[in-house]
């Protein structure tokens, strides 16, 4: 069962990385309804992010479809080794490359590296792959999601050495303080997730304390990652809403003020979504 809806923020957010397409469990919700609900409590328009190839096409059908959608595309690193395994990376990056030019792709992500699902043998693929998309990005002047899991300063390294795309996004930020002084001093966006509401992430909220404001985004990395008190339970866009409720009040900032940075920061990021005030 899905958590309860919280009263409506008071000014309109974007989340900035959500999985429609996926299920968590045996809880399922259509685009639509996801898209309806959000936004009426506060969530007016996402980013549908891409993982493979099929839900990278998936993201592109659904920000052509509605307008509240805009798309990012990537093969996730946890799946880069599978593919080169299969002798199917290049023809995989190939395909996003032409998908890059859809006008309603405004990101390649999730990409990036993964060091505790993927082992040392899968780590030469992963880093290919990550540099590949980093290219991908500055090739077609597109944000950059980066999954970032226990690789921290390997992400750091491959960034400086190929040169980060001017939008450079840590979706569900999972870093420290000293990720966060990187970020910081490059000026790279942190988005942050239900995680952040965990009790026992006290680095990650460290983080958003420490975050210049004009570096922060949110999201929910729905049906994943529900924010506390509602853990194990599944997920949707709407449930941004409690998350930056909480970040608002970690930072002791008037939640409106924090909505109407992030959804300035979103637009940074990602261009128009050609709908009213996104």
């Amino acid at each position: 069962m899905f958590p309860p809806a919280p009263e409506p923020l008071p000014y309109a957010i974007v989340d900035n990385h959500t999985h429609m397409d996926l299920l968590d469990g045996e809880v399922e919700i259509t685009a639509r309804d996801a898209l309806d609900t959000g936004e009426k409590l506060g969530i007016g328009a996402i980013v549908q992010v891409g993982c493979d190839i099929p839900s990278s096409l998936y993201a592109v059908a659904a920000a052509r479809a509605d307008r509240r959608v805009l798309a990012a595309i990537a093969i996730h690193p946890n799946t880069a080794p599978e593919l080169d395994s299969a002798g199917t990376l290049d023809e995989a990056l190939e395909t996003l490359d032409a998908l890059a030019a859809e006008p309603r792709v405004r990101a390649i992500g999730e990409t990036g590296l993964d060091y505790f699902r993927t082992g040392e043998e899968g780590i030469e693929a992963q880093q290919r792959s990550f540099r590949e998309h980093i290219r991908l990005a500055k090739k077609h002047g597109l944000a950059l999601q980066i999954h970032d899991r226990q690789a921290h300063d390997d992400v750091v390294s491959l960034l400086l050495e190929e040169g980060a795309p001017e939008h450079t996004v840590f979706h569900c930020y999972s870093g420290g303080a000293e990720l966060a002084r990187i970020c910081n001093e490059q000026g790279w966006y942190m988005s942050f997730a239900g995680t952040v509401t965990f009790k026992n992430s006290k680095d990650i909220q460290e983080s958003l304390r420490m975050a210049r404001p004009e570096l922060i985004l949110a999201e929910t990395d729905a049906p994943f990652l529900t924010p506390h008190p509602f853990r194990g339970r599944p997920n949707a866009s709407y449930m941004t809403n409690y998350t930056v409720r909480f970040m608002a009040a970690h930072r002791e900032q008037n939640l409106e003020d924090l909505c109407q940075m992030i959804r300035a920061n979103s637009a940074r990021v990602y261009g128009s979504w050609g709908i009213e005030g996104f």
